[in-house]
């Protein structure tokens, strides 16, 4: 039987995806805003899936990540803004200051052990918001920054107006692939030997450290890893609504993606991209409730933890290309049960 090759029935299958969801957004099928509503869970979804590297695979709880994000978002706008550079430069330079950010925040606390890295994130994201709030001249204060661009750029716009109509389109598209890269990397990285440490250092640090694994050099690599995809998301948020205010990265925005990785599997990818999907979605269908919606947050975490404590998928995966292959061997176990029929009649 011939092997099935997972990469190219993946890379076939998002692109197939992405491209129907694409026109099916540009012909009117979909309107413009469920279109902003699957490119902001796209975001939603990066950014767990980085939380979800540190504390799901590695085992390190951080309650920071609506700051990196933040990070991510300024910085990114502001290589655009104020130095001209091409927004996906921008996005680049947004996930590497951030990485930056990762590493002076993990190099003094993954060394300790127990909820030292939570308390640190925790209040890191609040001086960031803070900071970003008196940052008048460059953030914009609390006023927020304002004609951030879109991912088509203003001189495409000018030199044909109907470009315009493209940018539903463009957003849903842009991060919908983003997404699926950034899934794509830290799958690759969890399935190679540094991944394989990675769990170990989750499974038992002491075990780990007695086999010869640097404990502190992976946590530290997950870490600013995860910064780095925590910065892309803030990237891609800043240029998807063209408006940052700093109280968009409060410490409620931290939980949010807490809620999704708990929610969907602490170690679980497609748990983490289904559960951000369905959380998007959910918060934009009850938002006839006004505040009282964040209510369902909660009720729904404690009923999971009560029914379901490991999640959606636990630390389980939905593997595609498992399921094409389990069904190529059911087809060649009933061709070759109908050929050991003929020969014996």
């Amino acid at each position: 039987m011939k092997r099935i090759k997972p990469f190219p029935l993946l890379l076939g299958l998002s692109v197939l995806i992405v491209g129907l969801v694409s026109v099916l957004i540009k012909v009117g099928v979909l309107n413009d805003y469920v279109a902003q509503i699957l490119a902001f869970a796209g975001i939603n979804v990066i950014v767990a899936l980085s939380l979800n590297l540190i504390s799901g695979f590695t085992g390190q709880l951080a309650l920071g990540h609506a700051g990196f994000m933040a990070i991510g978002a300024y910085a990114a706008a502001a290589s655009v803004m104020q130095f001209h550079l091409p927004i996906f430069a921008g996005i680049i330079i947004g996930g590497c200051v951030t990485a930056l950010f990762g590493l002076v925040i993990g190099f003094p606390t993954l060394r300790l052990r127990g909820d030292y890295l939570a308390i640190v994130t925790l209040a890191f994201g609040e001086i960031i918001r803070v900071i970003l709030v008196n940052l008048d001249k460059l953030t914009g204060g609390a006023a927020g920054l304002k004609s951030i661009p879109y991912f088509i750029s203003p001189q495409a716009i000018e030199r044909n107006p109907d470009a315009i109509n493209w940018v539903p389109t463009f957003n849903f598209a842009i991060i919908t692939l983003t997404m699926l890269l950034v899934l794509a990397l830290v799958h690759n990285l969890l399935h190679s030997s540094y991944g394989r440490a990675i769990i170990s250092v989750r499974e038992d640090e002491v075990a780990s450290g007695s086999m010869g694994v640097g404990i502190f050099r992976y946590k530290m690599i997950a870490f600013c890893l995860s910064a780095f995809i925590a910065g892309v998301g803030g990237g891609l948020y800043a240029f998807l609504f063209n408006y940052l205010n700093p109280t968009d990265f409060n410490f409620l925005r931290s939980v949010e993606f807490l809620i999704i990785v708990v929610f969907g599997g602490m170690g679980s990818l497609t748990g983490t991209i289904a559960a951000g999907y369905l959380l998007t979605y959910l918060q934009e269908a009850l938002r006839f409730l006004q505040d009282y919606r964040l209510v369902i947050y909660p009720v729904l975490l404690i009923v999971m933890m009560i029914f379901r404590p490991g999640g959606i998928m636990g630390t389980r995966e939905l593997s595609i290309t498992r399921l094409f292959r389990t069904r190529s061997l059911k087809r060649a176990f009933a061709r070759e049960t109908a050929a050991d029929r003929e020969e014996t009649t």
